[in-house]
């Protein structure tokens, strides 16, 4: 029960939770759809999802300044890939967060003559260039943790030169698809924070490609996704140990 009210105390947590109640209603609204018995259950889960969504939003208020901190932080990385596709990520954050902002405005009335359409789409390109980029990182940092598990592996044996550890390593990527497999859930396996990373960050890309036409899918996929990009959220939010260092 502590651990749960420190959680609820954070901001992040309790945006973690009106996403994961969100998208939860999207999918078992997208279920009972078709059923017309369902109808008035179906149209409260509607409700119910719009106002959380519209409750994220007001937690996410603040968030366009904390994006341009890190990203000014990001430039100041030592390697080079992390350095450039963390601060444009963040950076297009901030950019996702300015067209969330507007958006909201127009919801609650105070500026009406906002193009919502116009905006929205906006908003659904920053967030798919940003998650592009952590993907890259992702996978940058999947490549360097490969390349180590391939020499701790072979480290066990009698520690041959470090050029021969680095063609056998390259061996695996080019020696067929089930040794490259096997290292790559060795790795995974080994690091579970770039796991829980690259999970959500694959999960939310369901919904700008969905929005901007990219690849088309439905509101269940999206819900399913959703929900799962959000108990990763939350579980990195309720153990720090799990995210992803940079």
């Amino acid at each position: 029960m502590d651990a749960f009210v420190r959680f609820s105390n954070q901001t992040q947590g309790r945006e973690r939770l009106f996403r994961a109640t969100q998208y939860t209603c999207m999918l078992l609204s997208y279920v009972l759809e078709n059923k017309s018995e369902r109808e008035e259950m179906v149209m409260k889960l509607k409700q119910l999802e719009s106002s959380m969504s519209s409750g994220r939003k007001l937690f996410r208020l603040g968030n366009m300044v904390h994006a341009l901190v890190v990203a000014r932080q990001s430039n100041q990385l030592p390697e080079l890939v992390p350095r450039f596709c963390l601060t444009i990520s963040n950076l297009n954050r901030a950019l996702y967060f300015v067209c969330d902002m507007l958006l909201w405005v127009r919801s609650v009335g105070l500026f009406q003559n906002i193009n919502k359409r116009k905006w929205r789409k906006r908003a659904s390109k920053c967030y798919y260039y940003s998650l592009v980029m952590n993907l890259a990182e992702d996978l940058y940092q999947l490549c360097c943790c490969m390349e180590k598990t391939a020499r701790m592996e072979k480290a066990q044996e009698d520690a041959p030169p470090r050029g021969q550890r680095v063609r056998r390593f390259v061996s695996h990527l080019t020696g067929g698809l089930q040794p490259f497999l096997l290292l790559l859930c060795l790795t995974l396996r080994r690091h579970p924070p770039l796991l829980l990373d690259t999970l959500k960050n694959l999960c939310d890309l369901s919904s700008p490609l969905d929005r901007l036409g990219i690849y088309k899918t439905n509101p269940g996929v999206i819900g399913l996704c959703g929900i799962i990009s959000s108990l990763v959220g939350i579980l990195t939010v309720a153990s720090p140990s799990l995210r992803l260092k940079h």
